[in-house]
């Protein structure tokens, strides 16, 4: 399959990449600059010079391309112009160039964050969101307004947490971990498991169009455990507050119609694989 992805230097979008090049689809990849270009090139998949704030540069881009799959993001450090710019704006230049150029579909990397504060059971696809800050807010308007697009089939996942593979994710959230109980519990999903959800959105016959999936592990971790695998000792161990599903997400959806599993369920499973 001809996969044009954007993002694909990114945490995300680059691990996701070598997966797709290792199951034998061809990789078109939109980069703004030479250097990543030549980054792209290592990796096995072929650039694309384009821009997300630069509409008339992207239909060129996905043509012939039989799905987009969009992970690029503001994400921390954004302001909220920027983050508007790319997450909001720039996701929507890319569908209208997508139906101007006949591509079938797009699946839109999301988060969990979009659902805001805690609740009293985890989330599921189908609730309100209520996204506090300027990175959830900007996915949740775009998932919007996506899912709106008449002539193009959109997925939206919604990621938990995403760690692994080598990923700084976790290490540098430490300021954040060390500021919340130790008790308290937050849903991760390994790089991995992320892109099995988006090769399962992608081939799966019984996927229905305009679907939105939580994409989560098992079962979610605690601060404490968190802050254990990056070597420091949590203090003092506290229970979660009570109801605390704010981090949390209800994974019935993607496990019945596309039948994921994840294969790297837990961060203990993780660490026992010297998959970290």
């Amino acid at each position: 399959m001809r996969i044009v992805l954007t993002g694909a230097t990114g945490k995300v979008g680059s691990r996701v990449s070598r997966r797709l090049l290792g199951q034998g689809h061809s990789v078109v990849a939109l980069v703004r600059r030479d250097e990543a270009a030549q980054e792209v090139r290592r990796l096995g998949a072929e650039p694309a010079l384009g821009d997300l704030r630069q509409p008339e540069t992207l239909r060129s881009v996905v043509a012939r391309a039989e799905a987009v799959l969009h992970f690029a993001a503001f994400f921390r450090g954004a302001t909220e112009a920027e983050a508007r710019a790319v997450n909001l704006d720039g996701t929507v230049a890319l569908a209208r160039a997508c139906v101007a150029a006949g591509v079938p579909r797009l699946l839109f990397a999301s988060t969990t964050m979009v659902y805001g504060p805690p609740r009293e059971r985890p989330a599921r696809e189908d609730d309100p969101v209520a996204p506090t800050g300027v990175y959830p807010a900007s996915k949740a308007e775009a998932e919007h307004v996506l899912l709106a697009v008449p002539g193009l089939v959109v997925h939206v996942l919604r990621l938990a947490f995403v760690y692994g593979d080598g990923d700084s994710h976790l290490a540098e959230a430490l300021p954040f971990w060390r500021k919340m109980e130790a008790g308290e519990r937050i849903q991760l999903v390994h790089h991995a498991d992320v892109a099995q959800a988006f090769v399962r959105a992608l081939g799966e016959p019984g996927a229905r169009t305009g679907r939105i999936y939580n994409v989560a592990d098992d079962a979610p971790t605690t601060v404490g455990e968190i802050l254990q695998t990056l070597g420091e000792e949590p203090s003092p161990e506290a229970a979660a507050p009570a109801g605390a599903w704010g981090a949390i997400a209800d994974t019935t959806r993607i496990r019945a119609e596309l039948n994921f599993r994840p294969s790297i369920p837990t961060l203990w499973a993780a660490r026992e694989a010297g998959a970290l």
